[in-house]
């Protein structure tokens, strides 16, 4: 089974649109799906990410906008994916 991502993020996002661009930079490394989820279609995700979005999410662990570089990406997704 692939490595799921989980990117919770919504529409008119500058954040949103570059985190997702690094993301797709390191699908190239390191072998994952991104699963997409739009915060404004589900109350209880906007509730929940509203003020941090971009998020990034990995089984249980998070990475989120106030934390977001591709350096730190890097380490987030080295910790928690094989290459």
């Amino acid at each position: 089974m692939m490595n799921q991502v989980h990117f919770y993020t919504k529409t008119s996002c500058k954040l949103c649109d570059d985190a997702k661009a690094m993301l797709d930079t390191y699908q190239l490394m390191y072998d994952f799906e991104i699963i997409e989820h739009n915060i404004e279609e589900d109350e209880q995700l906007l509730e929940k990410y509203f003020l941090t979005i971009p998020v990034i999410k990995i089984n249980h662990k998070e990475l989120d906008a106030a934390e977001l570089n591709m350096a730190t990406l890097d380490d987030f997704l080295s910790e928690n994916l094989p290459r």
